[in-house]
């Protein structure tokens, strides 16, 4: 991958892990805020409905800030774009649309139909961060022999 596309990545996924801290202090604060309350029970059912659904955004967002902390890191040990899986460049137009993502698209094409075909208890946590290629490599065997 070029200089110049790195740069690019490593200013896109700042960018993006600098407007997360800032959601995530920005929620914070609000959690801490104790100005409000209601003396109403549908109105304190209310507010702790929206409390629940901004922290489970959130905690989706803090897994997003550990991808991108991961892609930084690749960035600078020199494997950012690189499939886990095959060990292939990763497209640009692929990196554009996911930044954070360790896999191509046909890897993870492929890993997808074998979720699917495998259920969701089987195939739990494959296509996460730490599936290696051997692991793989391995699955994909299997799938072939069934």
């Amino acid at each position: 991958m070029k200089q110049e596309d790195l740069l690019h990545f490593r200013s896109l996924l700042h960018n993006q892990l600098n407007e997360l801290l800032h959601k995530a202090d920005n929620t914070l604060a609000d959690l801490i805020d104790t100005s409000e309350h209601p003396t109403e029970m549908i109105d304190l059912a209310h507010m702790e409905m929206n409390r629940g659904f901004t922290l489970r955004i959130r905690e989706r967002e803090m897994r997003l800030i550990e991808k991108i902390i991961i892609a930084l890191e690749n960035i600078e040990n020199g494997s950012f774009g690189i499939c886990e899986a095959c060990g292939e460049e990763i497209a640009l137009q692929r990196l554009e649309a996911r930044p954070v993502t360790t896999y191509c698209i046909a890897c993870k094409k492929e890993m997808e139909a074998l979720e699917q075909s495998r259920g969701p208890q089987r195939a739990s946590g494959f296509g996460m961060p730490g599936v290696r290629r051997a692991d793989y490599s391995a699955l994909r065997a299997q799938s072939e022999e069934n």
